[in-house]
């Protein structure tokens, strides 16, 4: 699967038979321009080619844009807009966010392509489906792999689809000639459609392939993730007769696939890319990955380690290289993506971001490899600092000089890292990718994963909280699962707690194009903790009652006001997500479906806060579909398209 973009270029105008944005008369109607034509995919060898290119166009073409941060990240507590304004009003929910889009510049992703792109996907799925079924061949590899296959990725968008949107068009056929007439089926509707794939590929698949390929795994955390949506709080008006049955058959699913993928011994060996295919590309813990390589051939790459960015090179006595990292700067941390960690004991933190980095542009005293940016991850008590920025004034024990850049992220006057926090934070790490080949270059070739097992034990613990609101449980029966996570995340006996390693380290030389690396394997959790004396003693991150949640939830659980045990416990495991997620593109979806979306905006994303409201946990029916499509055979009225659209926009 590494190389299915080769194939991707000359099948999708084939196969993309799905929804189209266009307005002309000629909606949907596709004209074939490559060598190969729908017969091709009566074949084995075709079908088995279709497989490959809609592999790319669902799991991986997103990531070489900026759709994901937009749709999933933008706009939550997690993140705010960067420096890069390009696409602050996905966050900013501001008057230019609707189903059109206030576009800034070229950057800019307008309301429909998203919609758009998972709509080809289905169209691509329904094409192999069809082509699946319809094959006379008693090969395995077609009449169940493709098969399911096919299956899986038509709900994997249609998932997408509902969780932005709720109710969409279901389009399960392949079109033969031009449509433009659609209706919305309602979320209930899709939501049955979607568990129907999703377990007819369970039924279908097997366990071959690893993280690579879609599996019976795979399958079963997905459908587990539909069962939990459906009995979230945003379909509490429908899902009354199902939920408790979901809720249970997503503890049973993800108890299957728990036992088959253990989690990596340490958090840090998810993120410590070498090369493309490396160790930390086929751990056990990673149930499925959009697949990327280094090939200047293939036709697109992997360019989330652009957009977490902090503007580094902007420093004193910094330049961008390499092992920097190019800084698009779309997406910056909040307070809150910091202070939900226990910054003392949880590995996490320290392992998620970037917190150091070494002068590369050596002036007077600096030397190239001295220390010259430091972000302080501190306490809001801390006392110790006048001012956020101390630009020249905290020593480096270990040089004797002073450190150029330290920026404090608490300080008498807030002042420095509030005004800086869009441009100068210590940077998501998940996605650094050292694989490039100049620093100037884009493409990125390390995989995306987009599901793995840390999530599943969390959506076990979630649905246990729930069924311990039906009375089927008890909250205590979450902690398990909780635990599970957290003691991985802990520090280890003998751990270097300063150690720090992300996808840049595989940039091994000292520099590239005579740009010095400013790559540091240091974080800045002593600094930050005021803690004077090393330690290699384990740290404990166990939650032994629910009534004792750790200080950073109970701060959490105080500011929005919680006193209910379900409301408390459900925080906790929002605030695990984070935790264990962040900036893994879960967030949107799961503040959306819990209905805790404006809550926490307005709590921790400045930006969001005077704009957000409940309108917003549904995002807008794109303007050029609802242009686009007809009533029999008429366009839509201005009446028509408003009952067709989400409230409020």
């Amino acid at each position: 699967m590494k190389k299915y973009k080769t194939l991707y270029v000359n099948l999708m105008l084939v196969v993309a038979l799905g929804l189209s944005s266009s307005c002309s008369d000629d909606f949907l109607d596709e004209k074939l321009t490559t060598e190969y034509n729908s017969e091709y995919f009566k074949t084995e060898a075709g079908i088995q080619a279709l497989a490959i290119g809609t592999y790319y166009q669902v799991f991986a073409l997103e990531f070489a844009g900026e759709v994901p941060l937009t749709a999933r990240e933008s706009g939550t507590d997690e993140f705010q807009a960067g420096s890069d304004s390009s696409n602050y009003i996905w966050n900013s929910y501001a008057s230019g966010f609707g189903s059109f889009i206030t576009i800034t510049n070229a950057n800019t992703v307008v309301a429909n392509t998203n919609w758009d792109n998972l709509y080809v996907g289905i169209g691509n799925a329904n094409q192999l489906i069809a082509s699946a079924t319809a094959i006379v061949s008693t090969n395995n590899a077609i009449k169940k792999t493709a098969l399911g296959e096919g299956y899986f990725m038509r709900a994997f968008n249609y998932l997408k689809l509902v969780s932005q949107y709720g109710g969409v068009p279901l389009k399960l056929e392949v079109s033969s000639t031009a449509e433009t007439e659609f209706k919305r089926a309602t979320a209930e509707q899709v939501f049955t459609q979607i568990i129907s794939d999703f377990t007819q590929a369970y039924d279908l698949l097997d366990n071959a392939g690893g993280s690579a390929k879609i599996t019976k795994d795979a399958a079963a955390h997905y459908l587990a993730k539909t069962y939990l949506a459906r009995a979230s709080e945003i379909n509490d008006t429908w899902n009354s007769a199902t939920k408790t049955a979901d809720l249970q058959k997503v503890v049973t699913l993800s108890d299957e696939v728990i036992a088959r993928h253990p989690l990596a011994p340490n958090f840090a060996n998810l993120w410590s890319f070498t090369v493309a295919d490396g160790a930390n590309e086929k751990l056990s813990e990673v149930i499925l990955a959009g697949q990327f390589n280094s090939s200047l051939l293939n036709t697109g790459s992997n360019q989330q380690h652009l957009y977490f960015l902090s503007v580094y090179d902007q420093l004193p006595y910094m330049q961008r290289n390499v092992a920097g990292g190019r800084p698009f700067s779309r997406l910056a941390p909040t307070y809150f993506a910091y202070d939900v960690f226990d910054k003392v004991n949880d590995s996490r933190l320290w392992k998620s971001f970037q917190t150091k980095l070494n002068v590369n542009k050596a002036s007077g005293k600096y030397v190239n490899g001295d220390l010259g940016v430091m972000y302080l991850l501190n306490a809001e008590t801390d006392t110790r600092f006048a001012k956020s920025r101390n630009n020249d004034v905290i020593i480096n024990p270990k040089t004797g000089k002073t450190i150029p850049t330290v920026i404090a992220a608490y300080a008498a006057d807030k002042i420095g890292f509030s005004a800086d926090l869009h441009r100068y934070f210590a940077s998501l790490s998940k996605y650094l990718d050292g694989s490039r080949i100049d620093l100037t270059n884009t493409r990125g070739s390390r995989d995306i994963i987009l599901a793995r097992s840390a999530e599943t034990y969390l959506m076990a613990a979630e649905a246990k909280v729930r069924l311990a609101k039906a009375g089927a449980a008890s909250f205590s029966d979450a902690l398990p699962y909780i635990n599970a996570v957290r003691d991985r995340a802990t520090f280890k006996t003998g751990e270097n707690r300063a150690a720090y390693v992300d996808g840049l380290a595989g940039w091994t030389v000292s520099g590239q194009n005579n740009v010095p690396s400013s790559y540091i394997g240091e974080n800045s959790y002593y600094e930050s903790n005021n803690i004077a004396t090393p330690t290699t003693a384990p740290t404990i991150l166990t939650i032994s009652s629910i009534t004792v949640l750790p200080a950073e939830d109970q701060a959490v659980i105080t500011k929005l006001g919680y006193s209910s045990d379900y409301d408390k416990m459900l925080c906790l495991v929002l605030n695990e997500r984070t935790r264990e997620l962040c900036g893994e593109f879960h967030r949107w979806g799961d503040l959306s479906r819990t209905k805790t979306l404006v809550a926490r905006a307005k709590a921790y994303n400045p930006e969001a806060s005077p704009n957000i409201k409940e309108t917003h946990v549904l995002r807008p029916i794109p303007q050029t579909f609802l242009d686009g499509i007809t009533a029999n055979g008429v366009r839509l009225t201005a009446a028509e398209k408003q009952a067709m659209q989400n409230p409020g926009y």
